[in-house]
């Protein structure tokens, strides 16, 4: 059963306690990736086909073993996780899998809502990070120590963890074979592949700060915008098509005094008819 909880939103101060969880899962495995990266990874496995359990998710997302990882969320509890490149111990696995759920269950909340205008309150937010912007409002001798880095770009991080999930599980995410489908799965793929691009417009806006410097560009605010509607797109597309039907061929049964079916070179009735 759901907890309230569970169905509160993440707080700043949550959003901080899972970033040092995931800080201190690089420690052990350099690949472990920042949460905007996470959240684009959940997202997409919200709107996906099929759902897939932590289990199979999170040795793609964590680089934690699959056996040691918490069969469903509802178990995540009582599932201890400790592997190389993995959680510290069974309580640090257990806090992370419940912000983990928590933040699904905000995100899955907002994805099910019907909604006008991304400005709604009830609307999917990312968790994504301005880095530009956080940069260029440093001082000019701090900025001058960063020159040359390759700082991404607004959301774009977030459309790699996105995309990182949908190429995990291709299957998952194959094209249905109604045309109309086709064209909407195509074009809302589409818009979020291009937030995984690099913002090379000229900066005329700050994201979240009115007085801040220019860090982004209008084309990729609409872009993002576009990208977050594809959200939605892909999510009622899933939930309209369910889970694929994989077919099943059937065999014919031998006569009685046909060869079996198996090799053996027996008579069905004296091998697998018996």
């Amino acid at each position: 059963m759901t907890s309230p909880e569970t169905l509160a939103p993440l707080s700043p101060e949550a959003f901080d306690e899972i970033d040092a969880i995931l800080d201190d899962l690089r420690t052990r495995y350099d690949e472990t990736p920042q949460w905007e990266f996470c959240e684009g990874f959940m997202a997409a496995l919200v709107c996906c086909r099929r759902p897939i359990p932590p289990s199979e998710y999170l040795p793609v997302l964590l680089g934690i073993a699959a056996d040691e990882a918490p069969a469903s969320d509802d178990e995540a509890d009582d599932e201890a996780v400790d592997d190389e490149g993995s959680f510290a111990d069974a309580a640090q696995a257990s806090r992370f899998m419940a912000l983990w759920t928590q933040r699904w269950n905000e995100v899955a909340a907002a994805l099910n809502v019907s909604i006008e205008s991304l400005d709604d309150d009830n609307a999917y937010h990312p968790e994504v990070m301005d880095v530009r912007g956080a940069i260029a409002a440093l001082p000019e001798d701090e900025r001058a120590t960063m020159a040359g880095e390759d700082i991404p770009s607004f959301g774009q991080v977030w459309g790699l963890g996105f995309m990182f999930a949908v190429e995990a599980w291709p299957d998952e995410w194959a094209a249905p074979r109604d045309k109309e489908a086709v064209k909407w799965l195509d074009a809302a793929l589409e818009s979020i592949v291009a937030l995984t691009e690099d913002d090379t417009g000229e900066p005329t806006l700050s994201v979240f700060d009115d007085d801040g410097p220019p860090s982004v560009s209008t084309q990729r605010i609409n872009a993002f915008a576009d990208a977050l509607w594809a959200v939605y797109d892909l999510r009622e597309l899933w939930r309209n098509f369910g889970p694929r039907v994989h077919t099943v061929h059937a065999v014919a049964t031998p006569g009685r005094n046909d060869a079996c079916s198996c090799g053996s070179g027996k008579k069905y009735k004296k091998c697998c008819g018996a």
